[in-house]
């Protein structure tokens, strides 16, 4: 192997700290299916710096609320045939975002609500503690 491709080419322990995650991620992402286990070169396991693009777009992926298996799905598409199913699946990301947003905005709002009524008065119990007594 030439100096200048040993360089390019990084330990699990380096490629997890480009991708901001622990080894043990790296070793559950292979797993799953979504990271491919190098072959040892020398007894030590290389990675690349298009393994470190597919584990930053794994991380994007999770960050916008993708499930594992709709990463691997996402993973598997090729760019330029499989639009319309990428486009799929971001709608029904966007979907259930906009689902979860609303719930959390009325959780806020339930909130404010009972807050403002516990600030209102000063005998009694408050309306926050006494909603979450079962």
């Amino acid at each position: 192997m030439v100096q200048s491709q040993v360089a390019k080419m990084l330990t699990i322990g380096k490629f997890a700290d480009a991708g901001g995650v622990g080894v043990e991620t790296i070793r559950f992402y292979q797993r799953k299916g979504l990271l491919k286990t190098p072959t040892r070169d020398s007894g030590i396991r290389r990675y690349e710096k298009e393994d470190v693009r597919r584990l930053q777009f794994i991380k994007q992926a999770q960050a916008a609320g993708f499930t594992l298996q709709e990463i691997k799905e996402l993973l598997e598409l090729d760019a330029g045939q499989d639009r319309k199913r990428a486009r799929e699946l971001a709608k029904t990301r966007i979907k259930a975002l906009n689902a979860k947003i609303a719930d959390l905005q009325r959780a806020r709002d339930a909130l404010q609500r009972l807050a403002r009524v516990c600030g209102e008065g000063s005998s009694g119990p408050c309306p926050i503690l006494a909603s979450f007594k079962v």
